[in-house]
């Protein structure tokens, strides 16, 4: 590491030069750049530095800002300026195959979770937040997943809700408590796929039961579960992924009034609930003894926040859950969970999410643009089903999307039963960049325009 105190790479400062300060920010590119400068390496202090070239500070400040600008600099609070590593684009692939919340615009993340971190560490006890806590979260977590749960059902006593380490951790717990090694679960033909990894997992058997336009069938489901007895039924209802389907309210009521009537156990998973538009209220709404409802803080917020929220009524059965959970993720992260149950807490989640609710949007009335008629989403939520024109197939069209540096999910990695529909799920959340965004959407929409090679059909 280069020593601050003796700079190699000091400017002659030209009096015809230009702008001191860029002459500087120049000076340190070429050091950069030639090797002088390496990563990692410290910068003297500004007001050093300042006295060194006979400049006033301001001009040492603005030469440092464009630096950083350049991205030559990072600011390590405290320790100082450092030469910071170059930056490097790991992928060159346009992603639109992660179910991720859109990063929203006007919302400082940066400031958001270093405030949230500070207030957790300041009224918190760090010794609680480095230790295992086995109880599916403190009380504060479970009084902020009821805060947190309100819109959806009003008052809730906390004490029914579990705080575990998101939505797939939770699905798979209940399979565990709630099922035996080959029992049926029931889902619709097209649905989440980590509902069949698990069940696959722990030795469960996925049964399809016919859809429409709304959502499972009611009949059909009655029809199942006189057949088969299942151990569980699975439904994601709002803005279902990945059809984007949200159920409507009478059919809701009508599945609820058939799992008290074969006394069945719903799994309802409601991760997209809070980005709808109007939604209807869940079906736990309407069967609250036979429905488990799951609402995660990673697809409405972030990823990295691994924190899902449980509704389980009986004390029973939140035990069993939690002894299940324990056998393979013992708990959510304490830091973590602190830092949802403060953000909740505080109105910072709901600023977020506010964000998250209006970017989604203003990504789908893009896609609406640029992919004309064949858009045929809901206008909210983080995705759009793609139905395809006959002459591609799904696994061929994200086969020649790949080729064209595009990621794309087909149906196929959706499909529950035997046969699957001719579609891709677009995500809209994953390319942060809208311009980036949008040239992904165009290259897919001339994909679409034109038929695929006739080689490419002969492609296994």
């Amino acid at each position: 590491m280069q020593d601050e105190n003796s700079p190699i790479w000091l400017p002659r400062l030209a009096v015809q030069g230009g702008p001191r300060f860029l002459q500087i920010a120049d000076a340190l590119q070429a050091a950069v750049a030639d090797g002088s400068l390496k990563a990692g390496d410290r910068l003297p202090p500004q007001r050093r530095l300042a006295a060194r070239l006979d400049v006033d500070l301001t001009t040492i400040t603005r030469a440092y800002d464009e630096a950083r600008r350049r991205h030559l600099l990072e600011g390590r609070g405290a320790r100082g300026t450092y030469v910071a590593a170059p930056k490097v684009e790991l992928t060159s692939v346009l992603d639109l195959s992660m179910n991720r919340p859109p990063p929203p615009d006007g919302v400082d993340f940066d400031d958001m979770l270093k405030q949230g971190l500070s207030q957790v560490l300041m009224r918190a006890d760090t010794e609680l937040l480095m230790t295992y806590h086995l109880g599916g979260g403190s009380d504060s977590d479970r009084k902020a997943g009821a805060q947190w749960l309100a819109p959806m059902f009003g008052y809730l006593d906390s004490v029914q809700l579990l705080v575990c380490p998101g939505a797939q951790a939770a699905i798979a717990a209940l399979i565990l408590a709630l099922t035996e090694p080959g029992d049926v679960i029931l889902t619709e033909p097209t649905t989440y796929p980590g509902l069949r990894t698990a069940a696959t997992q722990f030795g469960r058997r996925i049964l399809a039961v016919e859809a429409d336009q709304h959502g499972m069938l009611p009949e059909m489901l009655e029809q199942a579960c006189r057949q088969h007895k299942p151990g569980l039924v699975y439904l994601n209802p709002t803005l279902q992924n990945p059809t984007a389907i949200t159920m409507p309210e009478h059919r809701r009521k009508e599945l609820a009034t058939i799992a008290k009537r074969c006394n069945i156990r719903i799994v309802e998973d409601d991760p997209y609930w809070l980005l709808a538009d109007a939604p209807p209220p869940p079906i736990a709404a309407f069967a609250p003894e036979h429905v488990y409802y799951i609402s995660t803080l990673s697809k409405c917020l972030t990823p990295g926040l691994r924190v899902a929220f449980v509704l389980l009524r009986d004390p029973h059965e939140r035990e069993r859950f939690l002894v299940a959970l324990r056998s393979f993720a013992l708990m959510v992260a304490p830091l973590t969970a602190a830092l949802a149950t403060q953000w909740i807490l505080d109105g910072s989640a709901d600023g977020l999410m506010e964000g998250v609710r209006k970017e989604a949007r203003l990504r789908h009335r893009m896609a609406r643009d640029v992919l004309a008629g064949r858009y045929s989403g809901a206008g909210d939520g983080l995705h759009v089903w793609l139905e395809l024109p006959g002459y591609w197939s799904s696994s061929q069209l994200a086969r020649a999307a790949d080729s064209e540096g595009i990621a794309v999910t087909p149906a196929e990695a959706f499909a529950t039963g035997s046969g699957s529909v001719n579609a891709i799920r677009i995500s809209l959340g994953s390319i942060k960049d809208r311009g980036r965004l949008q040239a992904g959407l165009q290259r897919l929409s001339h994909l679409l325009a034109r038929r695929p090679e006739p080689f490419s059909a002969a492609v296994v």
